[in-house]
């Protein structure tokens, strides 16, 4: 075959450098942050930076396109994603899906979601063209290995990562597909870059085409990268119907559900040396914080790293979908992981 074959699933009704830049003596209405009350949010170890928001469009319905510049923001892979500060503190992780060949720009885009936990309703009401935003460098848990074809899946905003991922497959010379679903074309974004592409792109809208048949995924040759980002149940689709599960690469804009049952565990805080019991039935952040109250915190949900702490001895069992492989040897996100053993040392 030409190109490689892509499949998916669409799951439920509810599916789916400018030359320099211009240096601000003044600060934006959003800039410094706002003190909270209550330490709900806080800052990671990781560098912060800030950047300037250029240029706020609609590129789909209940999508917003955010373009941000600063002369020092570090350089990116596709499939990264990067830590936003909105103004109340709260911190949300999107995904990159400009160019990463244009330094000193970052384009993320976000889906408001009217009954989720406020992140993209703050994000749609309050982040405004010249305004100042902190950001966290980014981050690649969905890394784009080399290959010769490619399988990619998208479901809704999820064609944020997967983006730079088609441009860098296409500059390589790679062969590729992807299906693109959504609920309508309306609600989908970046349609009119993707025609572009031409065949290689298949959308199904939900609303025209229903349920796709997920069953050619099996005729996938065997080893070829299948990247899929979207809804958790798409997700489990792609991994269900593929002939080589361990090709398939996923990226979760939702916690996945918890690896195994909870145990209950002790958390030595090693500047103090107290001792903190884990109950079975809470997070290793809710009894630090009976030891530690202001130790800092937002998305509870393992994205974020607001929460990441140095592991000084014992074993994680990571639950988080933000930490790489090389963090995870000596950090833990206190939110959603846990001890693997009886017992963790914290540098806290």
């Amino acid at each position: 075959m030409r190109r490689a074959l892509t499949v998916t699933a669409v799951a439920g009704a509810a599916f789916w450098t400018r030359r320099a830049l211009r240096r601000r003596i003044g600060r934006s209405p959003l800039w410094p942050l706002p003190a909270l009350e209550t330490p709900v949010s806080g800052h990671s170890p990781r560098r912060r930076l800030r950047a300037l928001i250029v240029s706020r469009t609609q590129p789909a319905e209940g999508v917003l396109r955010l373009v941000l510049e600063a002369a020092d923001l570090p350089a990116w892979t596709p499939g990264a994603h990067v830590d936003v500060v909105l103004p109340s503190g709260l911190v949300r992780q999107y995904s990159l899906c400009g160019d990463p060949s244009q330094a000193g720009r970052y384009t993320i885009a976000i889906r408001l979601v009217e009954d989720g936990r406020g992140g993209s309703r703050e994000a749609h009401a309050r982040l405004v063209e010249g305004a100042e935003l902190e950001l966290r460098p980014p981050r690649n848990r969905f890394v784009l290995v080399p290959a010769a074809s490619y399988v990619f899946v998208a479901g809704g905003i999820g064609i944020t990562p997967v983006l730079p991922m088609l441009r860098a497959a296409t500059a390589a010379g790679a062969d590729w597909s992807l299906l693109y679903g959504g609920r309508s074309r309306a609600s989908m974004p970046f349609l009119d870059e993707l025609a572009a592409y031409g065949d290689r792109v298949t959308v199904l809208p939900q609303d025209e085409t229903g349920l796709p048949d997920l069953s050619p995924l099996a005729r996938v040759a065997p080893g070829t990268p299948v990247y899929c980002c979207g809804p958790e149940p798409l997700m489990a689709a792609v991994l269900a119907a593929a002939p080589d599960p361990a090709s398939v690469h996923l990226e979760r804009f939702a916690p996945a559900a918890a690896a195994g049952p909870a145990r209950p565990f002790t958390v030595t805080l090693h500047r103090s040396g107290a001792a903190v019991r884990v109950g079975a039935d809470e997070t290793a952040l809710a009894a630090v914080r009976r030891e530690l109250p202001n130790t800092p915190y937002s998305c509870e949900q393992g994205f974020c790293g607001t929460c990441q702490h140095r592991v000084l001895a014992g074993e994680v069992d990571h639950r988080d979908e933000l930490l790489t492989d090389a963090e995870r040897e000596d950090s833990m996100l206190l939110c959603v992981s846990r001890a693997a053993s009886d017992h963790l040392t914290l540098d806290l």
